[in-house]
């Protein structure tokens, strides 16, 4: 059994954040959020992947690696109505939200344990620069993320009364700063390339595997001291230690091997399929990462943006606008590349209801929670 060192936990994360690919490759997993909290306990293989419980409340499919956004797509569905089998036989009820117990103000573990999101796996991406190079997909997924949560923001009460957020979920999240910071010291505000050339056309100003390594070893332990802190005071550390601590990080973007982007909480019957083609062309089509990126570079430098994702959601002004433009960049991704017209209505759909509007899915639980509709 081998101790740890500080260095050591940092090799063994940069060895295993990227294995550099070409994006082309997408897997999903979709929670459901139970009631009552009793998810069925054994790992059941599905058509294509898998049905996990990752706590009483919350069970997880996921579907494998698949070559394509539709591919992808279709392996999930199938995957889902599955699941939903399996839950109506043990008399479950999948809610259509991200949770409806957890406090603003609660622990962060709640977020794996007790609320439900859709997490989207992408290719790491290609050595070298261009916008399919890793360190350009971990900027502009950082930056594009809290846009994301606040579009599709979905969990507003806590036991059936509205709580102030317009998503609880991403309310644990609310002092995270855009992009992580550098390793050895409390996160630092990172200098974002000023402009697309900048950002996707030349060497950028972050690296990915030191900022993803500083996360890491900066994010509190169940003992609530980080894994930096523990090291230095002379805790005897092993590599499943370390890896029992990456395993229950729940990051918006995350460095395991691939991307894994966790920004959307759970949508409405098949709206998971919404964040999913948005997620994977804003990063996976070159043009439309560029016109994100355009959209959403200047986001590092805005105060307090989790926050305000997780309470304001796209009536925050600097959100909405960033969420349209992000919005009609995926949009037009996925008409160049021929997506299905089902696929692209339902892109249009979203962006027609709610994000043109400067509102969310929360949006709706909210007004009728109020009697508004």
């Amino acid at each position: 059994m081998t101790i740890l060192t500080e260095q050591a936990a940092g090799e063994h994360l940069v060895a295993r954040a990227f294995a550099p690919g070409m994006p082309g490759f997408v897997g999903i997993a979709v929670d459901l959020l139970l009631d009552p909290a009793c998810a069925p306990t054994v790992r059941r293989p599905l058509r294509h992947g898998f049905l996990d419980a990752r706590s009483p409340r919350v069970a997880v499919v996921s579907a494998p690696p698949s070559p394509g956004l539709e591919v992808a797509l279709r392996r999930t569905s199938d995957d889902l109505a599955a699941a939903t089998r399996v839950m109506d036989r043990h008399g479950l009820s999948v809610l259509p939200f991200a949770t409806d117990t957890v406090h603003p103000e609660g622990p962060v573990h709640a977020y794996g344990t007790a609320t439900a999101g859709i997490r989207i796996g992408l290719e790491a991406g290609l050595h070298g620069d261009g916008p399919l190079g890793i360190d350009r997909r971990w900027i502009l997924a950082h930056t594009v993320a809290p846009v994301l949560a606040a579009a599709f923001a979905n969990a507003p009460l806590r036991q059936g009364r509205p709580t102030g957020w317009r998503s609880v979920r991403q309310a644990l999240r609310r002092d995270l700063p855009v992009l992580p910071g550098r390793a050895g010291s409390a996160p630092p505000i990172q200098r974002v390339p000023d402009n697309v050339a900048e950002g996707l056309g030349s060497r950028p100003a972050i690296d990915a595997r030191t900022a993803w390594v500083a996360h890491v070893l900066d994010a509190p332990t169940v003992t609530g001291r980080s894994l930096r802190d523990r090291l230095r005071t002379g805790a005897r550390l092993t590599v499943s230690d370390l890896d029992r601590h990456l395993a229950g990080l729940r990051p918006p973007v995350a460095a395991r091997g691939h991307l894994e982007i966790d920004v959307a909480d759970r949508q409405p019957g098949a709206g998971w399929r919404v964040p999913a083609a948005v997620i994977t062309t804003l990063l996976d089509d070159p043009r439309a990462a560029e016109e994100a990126y355009a959209a959403t570079a200047h986001l590092a430098a805005e105060p307090r943006l989790w926050e305000r994702a997780a309470r304001d959601a796209l009536t925050d002004p600097v959100l909405a606008d960033a969420a349209r433009a992000c919005f009609l960049a995926a949009y037009g991704a996925l008409a160049r590349q021929g997506a299905s017209r089902e696929l692209r209505n339902a892109l249009a759909d979203f962006t027609e209801t709610y994000v043109n509007r400067n509102r969310c899915p929360a949006d709706d639980l909210l007004d009728r929670t109020a009697g508004r509709v």
